[in-house]
């Protein structure tokens, strides 16, 4: 079975930004779908802001196994329609990865349920990122630590929910430390944040990272068929009761009758 990825990026950096760009001349999602698709099993494929409904139509993210998304300058542009559709998606099964300042993003901020706040600090620190968890399928292939010579800081207290595991931290130059891999599970769906991918520094570019990303999307994955209409909420007849039952006291809703939302 052939993971089918898709790298959603707002491209807005790399169209405003002379730094960026020369890094990043086919975007940020170009680098890393040239990385997946390079690995045996995975498919990747490209979204962007600028694209009808951000590329990420009903029908697109029905034939998306996990959704890669990196945001920074433009998270209020999302679409709100759009950004409850992601959420819905990984409810149902879809893997979601969530790369740098994506925590700020609409649907990791619907996923997650809270402020998803940090510290940051722009200098071009050394990052040196350690494994947390060996043997977590995400951590396959590194070494214990590895570094990045220049990265932007974030710090924590990290606004996000406890996660299932922290994969890695990150010690920074300035003497700060993060949670920088943390994994989740909402409804069906895997979801993994992954702190490095400053779009003025060469991130992507760094073999550990596309490590990472590659083992990701394998982690990710959930070959179970998605759950449908995971937002329904029915209401149940009598009649459709497990066991036989009679009604007893007064209704607001009649059988088969909608409720409130």
């Amino acid at each position: 079975m052939t993971i089918r990825a898709v790298i959603w990026n707002e491209n807005v950096h790399e169209q405003e930004n002379e730094i960026v760009a020369e890094l990043y001349p086919a975007g940020i999602h170009g680098v890393i779908a040239d990385a997946l698709n390079a690995t045996d099993g995975v498919s990747a494929t490209t979204a962007t802001l600028q694209e009808p409904e951000h590329g990420l139509s009903a029908a697109r993210l029905a034939e998306t196994d996990v959704l890669l998304w990196w945001g920074h300058a433009a998270h209020s542009d999302v679409s709100d329609a759009v950004a409850a559709r992601v959420a819905e998606a990984v409810w149902s099964g879809m893997g979601f990865i969530a790369l740098h300042s994506a925590h700020f993003s609409k649907p990791f901020k619907a996923l997650m349920g809270t402020a998803c706040n940090l510290t940051w600090r722009e200098a071009g620190e050394r990052e040196r990122i350690w494994l947390t968890s060996r043997n977590h399928p995400i951590a396959a292939g590194l070494p214990d630590h590895f570094t990045l010579e220049n990265e932007e800081m974030y710090g924590e207290p990290f606004g996000v929910p406890e996660p299932l595991e922290t994969v890695f931290i990150s010690w920074f130059q300035g003497g700060e430390v993060f949670r920088s891999g943390l994994t989740y599970k909402r409804g069906a769906g895997n979801l993994f944040y992954f702190r490095p991918g400053h779009e003025t520094y060469p991130t992507y570019h760094d073999p550990n990272i596309q490590c990472v990303l590659r083992n990701a999307v394998l982690w990710a994955h959930n070959p179970a068929r998605r759950i449908a209409d995971v937002t329904d909420a029915p209401n149940v007849p009598i009649d459709a009761a497990p066991e036989p039952i009679e009604a007893r006291g007064r209704r607001l809703h009649r059988d088969g009758e909608a409720g409130f939302r």
